[in-house]
């Protein structure tokens, strides 16, 4: 229930707060004097998008709070407890319109995303107005509104995850058949691609092993006889290393008898001969491994060419050739195993067919029981509203299935989607000796806001918008009917809380609370403000409604006796 509203800067709105308590509560006042402004306030508030063009002239920013008091188990209470609000405390929705920084959207103090807001409000108030008549004229909201009347909402769902449950099977099931179609071709590719890769019995790190083979194997030569003359100089030749270090030990040996602190100089002179001599084991030893084979240079070179063949081909790097022999092997795998696959999957859809059928054919059947019922509520209720010869009529059709269509998205020869196997379409004959048509080319602006006012009787009980607002209900209407539809607003409000905009005192007589909104110019500018009316003034704006500018005791009398009615 919206409890309080609050508008700054907002189109010739300056600064104005607003209380609403439950029941029916009428605005009125003179044409232009921003009733519509107010619509335009709750629907931003409700997530509708916002305009630089609506900040008030003059202004940077225009700011709209709302604060609802949310029923605990209602779907807004449970968005919100999702998303770490705590419900019971109210919601508080601010907004921040612009013209230079971003807009903001505020929910209980915390900034929010339009895509929250729009979860949390969904179901919190409902305007009808010129948007809901709208929506009356299209078809697709025929069908909810009767599963809406009949209390078919959870079997729709249940066709509705049948349905869904299916898609990602039959997407499966495409593919498998694309890829057994393709079966023979591909699993021929994709055997040469493992065959080629698994004879070529490659190992780990191979092509660095053999490059470093290949170079040892093309400088043979100048390996050998770098080394070899590397040994005859540390060790063989004559004056080597090891000869002249000899020489150097046997001297300190006999100077160290003389001097004893010379002997550990020869102690390392010692050690170094025996490092010498394990270089030179090294080198003899290396000096045999030295190959200077043309062979096995060719077949080194002809290893490696296979090896980079395989890398281009299948991943640019051995470890690329590897994976790819890994992910071949694993749809050969998928592929061999298509029939079974197809198999499987078939027989999940088929489970999936039969319960999406069982559901859509129940629930067509509770429609078709459901359509007849909510035309005799609404002829009911538009004769209570003054269209007493008016016949209704909920035409269910289904829509038959083309050459084209999936054998699974079909029950009985019908199409089915996800809302089930019909369309709805209201049909009305207003007036006597006329045939039904669709609403859409046969309802007056007068006629569809009655339609609109009995349909939300008739749902006032099942549906769960706690807020509704009436702004268009008084279009086309006048007189004896007004003051039908006003009584019918006021059943409503037992409901729901009610707010109408109205321009007819027949309507406004109605009201738990009346506000009267006007507009005055202050210093060359143009302000809107709203009086909550105690008795004497709700008088007064009656009679304006009833005679206009010029007020006389007969239209306060007529006023008066007007409120006595109620």
């Amino acid at each position: 229930m919206l409890q309080e509203l609050s508008i700054r800067n907002f189109a010739i709105i300056d600064d104005l707060r607003i209380q609403f308590a439950p029941g029916l509560t009428i605005l009125s006042g003179e044409t232009g004097a921003g009733k519509s402004i107010l619509i335009n306030a709750i629907n931003l508030v409700l997530g509708s998008r916002a305009s630089a063009a609506l900040i008030r002239t003059g202004c940077e920013a225009a700011e709209l709070e709302a604060l609802f008091h949310v029923s605990p188990r209602s779907a807004a209470a449970r968005t919100m407890d999702a998303n770490g609000y705590t419900s019971h405390e109210g919601l508080l929705i601010r907004r921040i319109v612009s013209r230079k920084d971003s807009n903001r959207i505020y929910i209980n103090g915390r900034l929010a995303t339009m895509q929250l807001l729009c979860a949390i409000t969904e179901n919190l108030a409902s305007i009808s107005g010129q948007h809901v008549h709208q929506n009356l004229l299209k078809e697709e909201h025929h069908l909810l509104i009767l599963d809406q009347f009949g209390g078919l909402l959870s079997q729709r769902q249940a066709v509705f995850d049948a349905y869904r449950e299916m898609l990602p099977l039959m997407d499966k099931l495409e593919r498998l058949r694309t890829l057994k179609n393709r079966r023979a071709q591909q699993v021929e590719l994709l055997q040469y691609q493992r065959d080629e890769i698994e004879s070529a019995a490659l190992t780990e790190a191979e092509d660095a092993r053999l490059e470093q083979e290949r170079n040892r194997l093309k400088n043979s030569e100048l390996l050998f006889q770098t080394v070899y003359q590397a040994v005859e100089e540390i060790y063989s030749g004559q004056g080597s290393v090891a000869e002249n270090l000899t020489a150097v030990r046997k001297n300190l040996e006999k100077a160290g008898r003389v001097d004893r602190a010379l002997s550990p100089g020869v102690d390392h002179l010692i050690q170094i001969n025996f490092l010498l001599e394990e270089l030179v084991d090294h080198l003899r030893n290396y000096l045999k491994t030295v190959e200077m084979d043309e062979s096995r240079l060719e077949a080194v070179e002809e290893r490696l060419d296979l090896i980079n063949k395989l890398k281009r081909k299948y991943g640019g790097s051995l470890d690329g050739v590897f994976a790819h022999s890994e992910a071949v092997s694993l749809e050969l795998a998928e592929v061999e195993n298509v029939d079974e696959q197809i198999t499987v999957t078939e027989k999940q859809l088929t489970g999936c067919h039969n319960r999406l059928a069982e559901s859509a054919l129940n629930l067509s059947q509770q429609r078709r029981k459901t359509a007849k019922a909510l035309a005799h509520a609404v002829e009911a209720e538009l004769k209570n509203l003054k269209m007493g010869q008016t016949r209704f009529e909920v035409a269910l059709h289904h829509v038959p299935t083309g050459d084209r269509a999936s054998a699974f998205l079909q029950v009985n020869g019908m199409q089915v989607f996800e809302s089930g196997l019909d369309r709805a379409v209201f049909r009305i004959a207003p007036n006597v000796g006329e045939e039904l048509k669709p609403l859409t080319a046969i309802a007056s602006g007068g006629e569809l806001s009655r339609i609109v006012l009995a349909l939300k009787s008739i749902l006032a009980a099942t549906d769960a918008v706690e807020t509704v607002v009436f702004d268009e209900v008084d279009a086309g209407i006048g007189g004896g009917t007004a003051e039908v539809v006003g009584h019918k607003l006021l059943e409503l409000s037992a409901h729901h809380q009610v707010i109408c905009i109205t321009h007819l005192p027949q309507i406004a007589k109605f009201g738990s609370h009346h506000f009267s909104i006007s507009k005055r110019v202050v210093k060359g500018r143009t302000l809107t403000a709203i009086t909550v009316l105690d008795e004497k003034s709700r008088v007064e704006e009656l009679a304006r409604m009833l005679g206009g500018v010029d007020i006389t005791p007969t239209t306060l009398n007529h006023a008066r006796e007007l409120l006595k009615q109620v």
